[in-house]
């Protein structure tokens, strides 16, 4: 798909097929969001990828507006490594540019789902705290956005 067809065809779909998202799809969904632009180079984020249906049932008990995270078949948990960025940033990495370059790469996951023939939506309203604990997300790890994908 050309780029600006891309834009255009990005839509936010919260019911998703029953089927795995292919392993190559995911690999370049990962490598597109690592392609990111990022402060300094430093890509202070980490990225999850969450498949379990026991852990995809938790999450969704996490999100009451949002069942459909239990039937989606993967989802992309997007954290923000703020102790990467405030070694040359100091707090203005930290509570800055650790987010924005973690949603940066979430928003080129999402666009080159689109581009896959994926689709997804972007999630980020939910409990922080309680998404981290579910998923034992290491404590310097925020979570500032999911994509969930199909």
């Amino acid at each position: 798909m050309e780029f600006f067809e891309v834009i255009r065809a990005r839509r936010s779909i919260r019911r998703f097929e029953d089927r795995p998202v292919e392993e190559e799809k995911l690999t370049a969904i990962l490598e597109a969001a690592n392609a990111a632009p990022s402060a300094g180079n430093l890509q202070a984020y980490e990225i999850y990828l969450v498949r379990s249906p026991a852990a995809l049932m938790q999450l969704a008990s996490l999100l009451p507006p949002m069942e459909f995270f239990a039937e989606v078949p993967a989802v992309l948990v997007f954290c923000a490594n703020p102790e990467r960025s405030v070694i040359k940033y100091s707090d203005r990495g930290r509570t800055l540019y650790a987010v924005q370059d973690a949603t940066i790469a979430c928003t080129q996951a999402m666009l080159a789902a689109t581009a896959l023939g994926l689709a997804g939506v972007w999630v980020g309203a939910f409990p922080e705290q309680a998404v981290a604990e579910t998923l034992a997300l290491p404590a310097a790890h925020r979570p500032v956005a999911l994509l969930p994908i199909g």
